[in-house]
């Protein structure tokens, strides 16, 4: 059990038969009245973000997340393909369940599964790829002053900006949290 006092973010909690992420926390004192905890939810298996105040001594029981290192296979129409590269068990999951999380994540490489008493409710991909640019604009001389940027896609289809000077064929790094480009490999 944790106590409404002992929140940090990142934490993951069975709140009313839900399960639920924090995602931000602060701890109000009031000239007045009791002290109180405000909360950003997440519902981890819709989405959807709330707010919510606790007293500090409410007590809510840690919910077990379950998290499994699996291997991308191959996206067959709507379905993406994993493999558990221990016991070689497959499984499928459809576009909606996955979101944006795979659009830099190539076949063959190693992704989390995130799971609670047994169902899936995401994929984590790895923090940074290395990625092939397949399209790109030529840069121009001289366009450079302002650290200008251009777009380009890269070879799992996904777009990325990057600096004028990057040319296809080129290997870059990709950030996958937030979709920047970091370097050139």
């Amino acid at each position: 059990m944790i106590s409404a006092g002992d929140f940090r973010n990142g934490i993951t909690l069975e709140i009313e038969g839900q399960v639920v992420q924090v995602i931000e926390f602060q701890h109000v004192k009031p000239g007045k009245g009791a002290a109180f905890v405000r909360t950003k939810l997440k519902n981890i298996i819709s989405g959807g973000v709330v707010e919510k105040t606790f007293r500090p001594t409410e007590k809510f029981p840690a919910a077990r997340i379950d998290r499994l290192d699996m291997q991308y296979l191959y996206k067959d129409g709507d379905l993406f393909n994993y493999m558990n590269t221990e016991t070689y068990d497959q499984i499928s999951l459809t576009e909606d369940q996955v979101g944006d999380s795979m659009k830099f994540v190539k076949e063959n490489e190693m992704v989390k599964m995130l799971s609670y008493n047994g169902m899936i409710f995401s994929v984590e991909p790895p923090l940074f790829v290395e990625l092939e640019i397949t399209e790109t604009e030529p840069g121009f001389k001289g366009d450079t002053a302002t650290g200008a940027s251009k777009p380009a896609t890269v070879e799992t289809g996904a777009l990325v900006y990057v600096p004028l000077f990057v040319e296809r064929g080129e290997k870059i790094q990709i950030d996958t949290r937030t979709g920047e480009y970091l370097k050139r490999v």
